[in-house]
């Protein structure tokens, strides 16, 4: 099931998005935070992001900018300011379409699907997960938190996909091994050692301090 986030604060027009999503199988969930959008982004990883101009204390241009720079997931404006101004704009921000108010949802909901099977039918699903504010691109490989890009070595990141697959569950020294070097030939585990605390000063330096815990004698998790 895709899920939706909607980013408008006419509850009135989120509300009736949503129940018009939900009739054609798509889960939704209505951003209610206007400081802060990109945690329930981080926190509710949609596949589609429909998102409003005029916005409380930052405008949808902002959050627009703020989550291309973490994910490359398919934005849909939707928003009266329909001049031409306005969706040229949102276009070279990296909007994927722009839906003028008013609107008929059957249309919206049209263009939402066609995005949404353009996207993900090709591609298997959402290439991104996150946790505190940092965002693993599994599409590029890439690492990415306060706008800033870490850069991570080919083992380095599969020790950090693997833990953020299983974010809040111990994985095993032998669970990580088999994940990173996928071979029968003997790996000594010192060599796991090493690139976990590479990985570990890498997030220390960017301010993810304590991201990856140790569990002495079980594995490693994140939290």
């Amino acid at each position: 099931m895709y899920r939706v986030l909607i980013v408008e604060d006419d509850r009135s027009i989120a509300e009736l998005i949503k129940e018009k999503a939900q009739m054609w199988d798509m889960e939704c969930h209505i951003a209610e935070n206007y400081l802060d959008v990109m945690a329930d982004f981080a926190a509710y990883q949609p596949h589609l992001v429909l998102l409003d101009i005029g916005l409380p204390v930052r405008s949808g241009y902002h959050w627009c900018n703020e989550i291309r720079k973490v994910s490359k997931v398919p934005i849909i404006f939707i928003s009266s300011a329909s001049d031409n101004m306005n969706i040229v704009m949102t276009m070279n921000m990296g909007a994927d379409d722009f839906i003028a108010k008013p609107f008929d949802g059957t249309v919206l909901i049209a263009k939402m699907q066609a995005l949404l099977r353009r996207v993900y039918d090709f591609a298997g699903g959402v290439p991104m997960l996150a946790h505190r504010g940092a965002f693993l691109n599994t599409g590029d490989d890439t690492l990415t938190y306060n706008g800033e890009s870490i850069p991570l070595s080919k083992n380095e990141y599969r020790i950090l996909l693997c833990l953020m697959e299983n974010k809040g569950k111990i994985v095993s020294r032998e669970k990580l091994m088999e994940r990173i070097w996928k071979t029968q030939q003997f790996v000594d585990e010192n060599t796991l050692t090493v690139n976990i605390n590479r990985l570990r000063k890498k997030l220390d330096a960017a301010g993810l301090n304590d991201f990856i815990t140790t569990k002495i004698g079980v594995g490693y998790l994140v939290e």
